[in-house]
C-alpha cells in the first residue's frame, strides 16, 4: 500500500494540539475552573499574586507582572520606562505585527530592520546600523521558540545605552548562555494566548524584569493607575491578568519543562528527518542558543504546491506570516517599499509551518518525513 492509499486510514496530523488532547490535564484544569468561580474572585487577588511569584521564580527573576496580553505587556514595558511620542525603537520586520504595534500604542515608532538569512533572527548588526539620535531601545524576538544571540547584542546596545526589551513571546523557558529568555534584556514580555508553549484559556501576558522601579511602574499602569484604591497616581489602563487565566497558567507551569523537552525532541527528531531533502532548515542564531520549537518552521519556493501535497497526506500545515510587517497596509506610512528588506520578504514568501506540538508522536514525525521527502523526490 502507498503512503496515498493509506491515508485516509490515518488520523490526520494538526499544526497543533490544545489541552483538550491530555484528558489527565483537562481534568485539573476544569477543577481549577470551579475552583476560582466558587471563590468569585475574578480580579487581581491570590490567584494573580501566587502566579507572579511562581513564573518569577521559574525564569529566575525578582518581579513578574501579569498582564492581559503578550502585546500590552510590551506597550506597559515601553510606557514604564518612558518610551513614547519622539522616540524610536528598532526590531525586526520578520514577527508578528503585535511586536510593532505595541511599540506605536506606546507613541513612538517602530524602525523595522531586516534578519538573519540563516536564523530567521534580528541581528547585533542589523541593530547597530539602524541606531539613530532617537533611538531609544531595541526589542530582540525570540521567534518560533528560536533565541536571539543576546550577547553580541547587548554588545551593541549598552555603549550606546539603548533599553532592551525582549519579546519572548514564542519562547517560554527558553535559554541564551545559562539563562531564561526574557532576563537577559531590560525586561521580557511574554504572552500567554492558548497556542502558546504556556497558554491559558484566552488573552494573557506577562513581564518579568530584575528592576523594581520599572515592576512597580508597569504595576500601576495596567490597573488604572490606582495605588490605593480610588487614589489615581497616574493615567492608566485596564491590562490586568484575569484571576481565572492566572489560575489555569499556575497548573501549566508546572509542565512546561517536560513540554519543552518533548517540543526540542521532536524538533530535533524533525530536523534529522528532514535534512537533505528540498527545504531548508533555519540554523541556530549561537552555539549555546535554545528552542523551544513553539512551531516548526521551513522554507521553500515551492510552498504551496508543499501545503496541497502535505494536505493530500492527511499533514496540515501553515503559513506564520505571510507578509513581513514593513509590508503591510497598516504601516504603509512607513514608506518602505518592496525589496527594502529583502530577506523579510523573501521568507514572507517561503516560510511554512509544519506541525509540532508535545503530544505528536514518533510515528506522526516519521509521517511528515516521508511525505516532505516524497514532493522533493528523495528517497
Amino acid at each position: 500500500m502507498t503512503l496515498t492509499d493509506n491515508t485516509q486510514a490515518l488520523e490526520r496530523i494538526p499544526t497543533t494540539k490544545l489541552d483538550p488532547a491530555d484528558p489527565e490535564l483537562m481534568e485539573e484544569l476544569l477543577a481549577v475552573v470551579e475552583r476560582v468561580a466558587r471563590q468569585g474572585a475574578f480580579t487581581m487577588g491570590t490567584e494573580l499574586e501566587a502566579f507572579e511569584q511562581e513564573f518569577a521564580e521559574y525564569c529566575g527573576s525578582p518581579y513578574a507582572i501579569g498582564v492581559s496580553s503578550g502585546t500590552e505587556a510590551i506597550v506597559l514595558a515601553l510606557k514604564g520606562l518612558g518610551i513614547g511620542a519622539g522616540d524610536e525603537v528598532i526590531l525586526p520586520s520578520n514577527s508578528f505585527i503585535a511586536t510593532a504595534e505595541a511599540v506605536s500604542l506606546a507613541g513612538a515608532r517602530p524602525v523595522l530592520v531586516d534578519v538573519d538569512p540563516s536564523t530567521h533572527l534580528i541581528t547585533a548588526d542589523a541593530v547597530e546600523e539602524a541606531i539613530g539620535p532617537r533611538t531609544r531601545a531595541v526589542i530582540p524576538v525570540h521567534l518560533m521558540g528560536s533565541t536571539v544571540d543576546m550577547e553580541a547584542l547587548l554588545k551593541v546596545t549598552k555603549p550606546a545605552g539603548l533599553k532592551v526589551i525582549e519579546d519572548t513571546a514564542q519562547a517560554h523557558g527558553a535559554f541564551v548562555g545559562g539563562q531564561r529568555v526574557g532576563t537577559i534584556g531590560d525586561v521580557g514580555c511574554f504572552s500567554f494566548y492558548p497556542t502558546k508553549n504556556l497558554g491559558g484559556w484566552g488573552d494573557g501576558g506577562g513581564v518579568v524584569t530584575a528592576d523594581k522601579g520599572l515592576a512597580d511602574r508597569i504595576r500601576l499602569i495596567r490597573s488604572h493607575g490606582e495605588q490605593p484604591r480610588y487614589h489615581h497616581k497616574v493615567v492608566g489602563t485596564t491590562a490586568r491578568l484575569d484571576a481565572l487565566q492566572a489560575a489555569l497558567l499556575r497548573v501549566k507551569l508546572r509542565r512546561l519543562d517536560g513540554w519543552n523537552d518533548d517540543r526540542r525532541r521532536l524538533g530535533a527528531a524533525l530536523r534529522a528527518g528532514l535534512e537533505g531533502t528540498s527545504v531548508q532548515l533555519p540554523s541556530a542564531a549561537t552555539l549555546d542558543g535554545d528552542h523551544v520549537y513553539h512551531l516548526f518552521i521551513v522554507r521553500t519556493p515551492d510552498r504551496e504546491a508543499l501545503r496541497e501535497h502535505l494536505d493530500a497526506h492527511g499533514i496540515a500545515s501553515a503559513v506564520h506570516y505571510p507578509f513581513p510587517i514593513h509590508r503591510t497596509e497598516a504601516y504603509a506610512d512607513l514608506g518602505m517599499e518592496a525589496g527594502s528588506l529583502p530577506v523579510a520578504e523573501r521568507l514572507a514568501e517561503e516560510i511554512l509551518t509544519l506541525p509540532l506540538f508535545p503530544t505528536m508522536s514518533d510515528e506522526d514525525v516519521q509521517r511528515i518525513v516521508d511525505a516532505v521527502r516524497t514532493f522533493g523526490g528523495e528517497n
